[in-house]
């Protein structure tokens, strides 16, 4: 097992979950969606709730190789 750098193992179990926000219509979520999307642009992580990610699925699509799909 492997832990962040200058981290421990035991802090990640103490820390509370931060809720998930849509960063298109700003839908809240407090649990885990494995549903969203997650996308990673220019080092910055943004979730998609399900139906911004349905409505937009064609531009997502559009950003990737075509090996991807």
């Amino acid at each position: 097992m492997t832990s962040r750098p200058g981290g421990s193992d035991t802090s990640a179990s103490t820390a509370q979950p931060q809720p998930l926000v849509c960063a298109r219509c700003g839908t809240r979520s407090e649990g885990p969606q494995p549903t969203w999307t997650c996308s990673v642009e220019n080092g910055t992580r943004h979730y998609f709730c399900d139906t911004c990610a349905r409505e937009n699925l064609r531009a997502i699509e559009g950003r990737l190789d075509s090996d991807w799909w």
